[in-house]
Parts: C-alpha cells; sequence; structure tokens
C-alpha cells in the first residue's frame, strides 16, 4: 500500500561500528531504503540516535563521559556529523534532509507541541526527510525524553503515523533474554501489553544506547493506544525497512485493535508528551471501567495517590497491581486529591459544593494504554 507515513526509530547501538564510530556504509544502505520508499509512493520520517557516540569519536573519548557537561558537548559536536551522513547521501538522490531537534519542554507546551507538529509536516509537504533528534546540548534532566524510543513515539503521534518501526540490535521481543536462555522465543505478534509482557523485557546491553526492550515495549504500548501498529526488528538486517513495510513477517509487530483508531491529538499530547507529576492508584472496580468502557475517573474508585502535583498536570493512572494502564490530566492537586478520594460525587458536593465534586480525570483527557 503506497501512500503512507513511517516513522523509523534508530538507536545509537545500531547506528555505530565495533569502534563507536558512524558507520557510513550502514547510514548509506539505509538511506538507499528511505528512497526506495518515497519512489513507492511513501514518505519517511527518521528518528536517530547516534549524535553523542559520533562527537565522543571526534573529540576523542575512548568512553563515555559522566559529566553533563562533556556530554552535552559531544552531543552539539556529533549532531553535525550524524545529521550530515544522513543529507550527503540523500543529496546524491536529490532529496533533502531537515533537521529537527526536540526537548520535551518544545512538546510539554501545547503551542510548542502544535508548532512541532506543522514544521514537521511541511517539511514532509516539501519533499523532504526530517532526520529527528533529542536536543541533548540544552535539554536537562526533567524535560528529556529518556530515550529516543518514546521520541520515535511522540514524533509519530505528532505527524499521525501509518507506522512506527523501532530498529533495535535484537530481532524483536522475546518470551526471555536469548542472550542467557536458549530456550528464548521470538514472540511475532503482540495484540495487548500486560503484566507478562512487560516482565519479557530486559534492559540495554549496549554502552552506546539508552534505551532498552522494556523502553520499547513502553513506546509501542503506547502507539496501539494511538492505533499505530510498531515493529520492534533489527535495524542491521538488510533490507528490514522494505520488508516491514511490505509486511513481511519480521520481528514483532505490536498489533492495535482493529476497531481502535487514531486518538485524537490532545490525548497523544497528554499521553506522550507531557511531563508526568504523580500517579493514582485505582481499585479494581475502577480499573475495569476505564479498561473496559474508557470511563472518566471518579474520586470514588482512587485508593492511593503518589507524588505531588498541581490541578492540571499530568499523572499516571495505575491498577491496583501497580499496572499502568492510563495517563491523564488530573483535576485535584495532590492535597485536594488526597481529601476527596474515596469519595462519592454527591458527598463532595456536599461539603465543598457543586463546582468541587468533578471527576479526578475526564475520559477526554485520559489516555488510556
Amino acid at each position: 500500500m503506497a501512500g503512507r507515513l513511517i516513522v523509523f526509530k534508530i538507536g545509537s547501538s545500531t547506528l555505530v561500528d565495533a569502534e563507536g564510530k558512524l558507520d557510513r556504509p550502514f547510514i548509506r544502505s539505509l538511506c538507499d531504503q528511505i528512497v526506495r520508499l518515497r519512489d513507492a509512493g511513501d514518505r519517511v520520517v527518521v528518528v536517530s540516535s547516534g549524535a553523542s557516540a559520533a562527537g565522543r569519536d571526534v573529540l576523542g573519548f575512548s568512553e563515555r563521559p559522566s559529566d553533563i557537561a562533556t556530554l552535552q558537548a559531544c552531543a552539539s559536536v556529533g549532531q553535525t556529523a550524524l545529521t550530515e551522513a544522513y543529507a550527503e547521501v540523500l543529496r546524491e538522490r536529490g532529496i533533502a534532509c531537515g533537521q529537527v531537534l526536540l526537548t520535551r519542554r518544545d512538546v510539554v507546551d501545547r503551542d510548542g507541541y502544535l508548532n512541532a507538529r506543522n514544521t514537521l509536516t511541511r517539511l514532509l509537504e516539501l519533499g523532504a526527510v526530517p532526520v529527528v533528534n533529542e536536543n541533548d546540548t540544552v535539554s536537562v534532566a526533567e524535560f528529556t525524553f529518556g530515550d529516543n524510543d518514546m521520541l520515535g513515539a511522540i514524533v509519530s503521534g505528532l505527524v499521525d503515523a501509518d507506522l512506527y518501526i523501532i530498529m533495535s540490535d535484537v530481532d524483536g521481543l522475546y518470551t526471555a533474554n536469548p542472550q542467557r536462555d536458549p530456550t528464548a522465543e521470538l514472540i511475532d505478534v503482540v495484540t495487548e501489553v500486560d503484566h507478562s509482557i512487560s516482565a519479557m523485557a530486559g534492559d540495554s546491553a549496549s554502552s552506546f544506547g539508552t534505551g532498552g526492550m522494556s523502553s520499547k515495549v513502553r513506546a509501542a504500548r503506547a502507539m496501539m493506544a494511538a492505533g499505530i501498529p510498531t515493529v520492534i526488528c533489527e535495524g542491521r538486517r538488510k533490507g528490514v525497512l522494505l520488508d516491514v513495510a511490505a509486511g513481511k513477517k519480521v520481528g514483532t509487530l505490536f498489533q492495535p485493535q482493529s476497531d481502535g483508531g487514531h486518538e485524537m491529538g490532545r490525548k497523544l499530547w497528554i499521553g506522550l508528551a507531557e511531563v508526568v507529576r504523580g500517579t493514582l492508584v485505582l481499585d479494581e472496580g475502577a480499573a475495569r471501567a476505564v479498561l473496559g468502557n474508557g470511563a472518566s475517573i471518579l474520586p470514588v474508585g482512587v485508593t492511593r495517590i503518589e507524588g505531588d502535583f498541581a490541578s492540571g498536570e499530568v499523572v499516571n493512572v495505575t491498577s491496583p497491581a501497580g499496572d499502568l494502564i492510563g495517563r491523564g490530566v488530573v483535576r485535584y492537586s495532590s492535597e485536594d486529591m488526597g481529601r476527596v478520594r474515596g469519595l462519592k460525587l454527591d458527598v463532595i458536593a456536599r461539603f465543598l459544593g457543586d463546582d468541587a465534586a468533578v471527576p479526578a480525570i475526564h475520559r477526554d483527557e485520559l489516555l488510556v494504554f
């Protein structure tokens, strides 16, 4: 099927060679695949790690620096080399390459989120290939994405992608760590990310990357909520982008429900882009209502709160067992939530007034995972 919008993310451990240097022949092969996808009518957005690794090489560091200032300096130097590596090959094919650097601060603000979407959309309209990365040179801990798996998910939501591909150093999600357990089996398709699926994800084994399988599964889970199919696959496999785009059996496909559809933009912004300030823990009945019916969260269904948050900020929503089931904009501060949790709305209205008796999180501001 032509005319799709495909976002793919490639990690540092896949993009560099054994010495930690940018693997330019490999980048050329990626660009060749991008060209073939575009020839078929598809549009492509690249979310690429590798700036810090490239900068370490240029600046002569044999190991990853430990201080933030040096890491950011490496990212600054490496970002130029990384983008030019893509741009040089694409330029030979007559294709423009646009660099887009983001921090979570850029998309936390709703206007910033829309501006980022407009920029990416316009680049695609002009026939350019956007190359997106986190702006590590200026990001601070509170506003980092944590890893580019989630950045790729946010970008996929921004542009309303038809497919998100996470190119990894392993060929998908296994039932156990295949490096330690020879009986581990590759999972072909995931239709629901429950506790058992989350438990199968391990940590990164690479000194170059920051995201392990757990971060990839979290990103895929968010994409399933957004109605965007996601594939985790081995990035070094020959022609992997073309094979995934063609629907071949490659890696692990996280397939949204067929009746899902894309969530509206504001819900995606809430669930993916905003900084989480706390957690609401629900009882069994409230968790079932949210997961089964997409219901609003009422104070009576909240058993515990965690964190310090204000009204209008974003919080995680978990089951009694601690499983993440959603994320939304809370209507009460953590202090007020502590007062009203476990109470019905009519009781809250009797003591605090009708204006104070509102859902803890309205369903229109809740992204259910």
